[in-house]
């Protein structure tokens, strides 16, 4: 088979997978070998405490197409993805996991959906598996919130096993903010998208290490990195309280003095109005201060004003 001259980059983030790399790669190599690209498999290295780092060692020594990259510590897996595409090469780039739920069997259609003209290529698990009651739970409730709060929408299940464009990888090289969540950030650049359901297979070997406080704290930098809301919550909640305590404390002033003090209103009732009024007042004032932090947290973060949309190569291969 005559191969183009496009290169598409595998993109692996490994910790603690030692196990699990050699049959990942032998699956790949039999994925790779049947298509018209040349390709580039780099596997980073985030910090492992295995034996990860020998067997990498051993494939990069043995496979000119192979490159390993070594965190000198865990940075966790979106550090581990950026650094990848930071070093990626090819026209396009595919991101997977390392414990083989992300089948390599279905690269051949992300790179039929690149072909016909998506930028961004987006794997969605059809069923979320034995993960638990607490994490498909809170996998529902973290898209409801994220979907109901943020401007950047997120689909359910979508995972990072996508293709993206050199294109898209140009752009996403241009964020500098450190807690980030990749998938948003690919979602957040825009670009013609489009995704292809698969059915997430069996962990290969060992246990996952992506554990529940992970997952919190990965939703919680979603929620930071794509929606201000959670700054804004306190003065909508100041501005609900006041708008219910100044009518009632209106009244019970006129009830008072213009009214003959017909509802004799208690001492401590018009205390706990007049308190919940300054409580609000206080809300509304915090409100206003995570105005200007939002403003500082956009500044800060220092995404792009906007995104261009380039042209690509005309090719009949791509």
């Amino acid at each position: 088979m005559n191969k183009s001259n496009k290169t598409i980059s595998i993109i692996i983030p490994i910790y603690n997978e030692a196990n699990n790399i050699r049959p990942l790669f032998d699956a790949l190599q039999g994925v790779l070998a049947s298509l018209e690209y040349n390709h580039q498999v780099i596997f980073v290295n985030d910090g492992s405490k295995d034996e990860s780092a020998t067997v990498l060692k051993e494939l990069c020594s043995n496979n000119e197409e192979v490159k390993c990259l070594s965190l000198a510590r865990n940075f966790g897996k979106e550090i581990a993805l950026t650094a990848g595409l930071n070093h990626a090469q090819g026209d396009a780039a595919i991101m997977m996991d390392s414990d083989m739920q992300h089948p390599p069997k279905y690269i051949p259609k992300f790179i039929a959906a690149w072909q016909n003209g998506a930028d961004v290529v987006v794997g969605v698990r059809e069923v979320e598996g034995q993960t638990g009651i607490i994490k498909n739970g809170g996998s529902k409730l973290f898209y409801w919130l994220i979907n109901l709060t943020a401007a950047t929408k997120l689909v359910p299940r979508s995972t990072d096993f996508r293709l993206v464009d050199k294109v898209v990888i140009d752009e996403f090289r241009r964020f500098t903010e450190r807690n980030r969540i990749t998938r948003g950030l690919i979602d957040w650049l825009g670009f013609e998208r489009t995704y292809i359901g698969f059915k997430t297979a069996e962990r290969a070997s060992g246990e996952a290490t992506y554990s529940l406080s992970k997952l919190i704290k990965l939703a919680t930098d979603s929620f930071v990195s794509l929606s201000l809301l959670p700054l804004r919550i306190s003065g909508y909640l100041g501005i609900l309280i006041v708008t219910i305590t100044l009518p009632i404390g209106s009244y019970m002033l006129l009830d008072k003095y213009l009214l003959g003090d017909n509802h004799n209103f208690t001492g401590s009732t018009s205390v706990g109005v007049l308190v919940t009024f300054l409580i609000g007042l206080v809300l509304i004032n915090l409100g206003l201060v995570a105005l200007y932090i939002a403003n500082i947290h956009a500044e800060v973060t220092n995404r792009p004003l906007y995104v261009l949309k380039r042209p690509k190569e005309t090719d009949s291969a791509k």
